[in-house]
């Protein structure tokens, strides 16, 4: 591997292990559910001459409060552009309603530019993915919210469609908002699971994901428990 290419995922890791910093907070715990189905592909389909032209979609429904409750949903679209074999930009919209326990439903929207890399190693693929998410969450209040994914897959041996797929995900809130919290660090989101390929367009997965998430004052710190399936879908 050369040696940008190790510089690049150590800094990556490096930026994902940030989550640390909320050692010292109360932690609360919680269990519950994720489901989500994502396709993406390119738009040849319409006309050859937009083969590097790529669209992605993506729903999500997540429940907590130890599988009881339904807590937010997303759907996202977005537009990209493949500039290389490796790596794509993305410019995409979000709409993500919200009804934590307690509080007043919220149908937050986003809108975002984005960064792909995909880089296959002698171990596996590693894939990086920035997004940097402007939260409109009520009226012009808008937060800045970057958030950094490092993925890792790693097919078996002694089964090729079976893989082992681990990802870290850290977020950042930019500014202090009166409803998005105040700046500083806001979650991260670790998963270690398998999946499972069907055919060269369609996969499986299903694992274990742990959430931190701070809370708007860094406080206090709710740890959810998760269990995650995803379909996702390349064409």
């Amino acid at each position: 591997m050369k040696s940008f290419e190790k510089s690049i995922i150590l800094a990556s890791l490096a930026l994902s292990s940030a989550a640390t910093c909320t050692a010292d907070n109360l932690v609360q715990q919680d269990a519950g559910a994720w489901v989500q189905a994502v396709g993406e592909g390119s738009l040849k389909f319409i006309d050859p001459s937009l083969e590097k032209a790529r669209i992605w979609l993506e729903g999500q429904s997540h429940w907590d409060d130890d599988w009881y409750h339904w807590s937010q949903s997303f759907l996202r679209v977005a537009l990209g552009y493949s500039l290389t074999e490796r790596a794509t930009i993305w410019v995409g919209y979000t709409w993500v309603p919200n009804q934590t326990a307690g509080k007043p439903f919220i149908s937050q929207q986003d809108v975002w530019p984005g960064f792909r890399y995909i880089l296959p190693t002698e171990f596996g693929t590693v894939m990086f993915r920035t997004l940097l998410e402007s939260n409109f969450i009520r009226g012009n209040d808008v937060r800045f919210h970057p958030r950094q994914m490092v993925r890792f897959t790693h097919p078996f041996d002694f089964e090729p469609r079976l893989s082992l797929v681990v990802w870290d995900e850290v977020f950042f809130r930019v500014n202090t908002t009166q409803y998005g919290g105040r700046a500083g660090y806001d979650q991260n989101r670790a998963f270690g699971g398998v999946g499972w390929t069907f055919n060269p367009h369609v996969t499986v997965e299903l694992g274990y994901l742990n959430q931190d998430v701070d809370d708007a004052n860094h406080i206090n710190n709710t740890m959810h428990h998760i269990i995650q399936g995803s379909l996702i879908v390349n064409f």
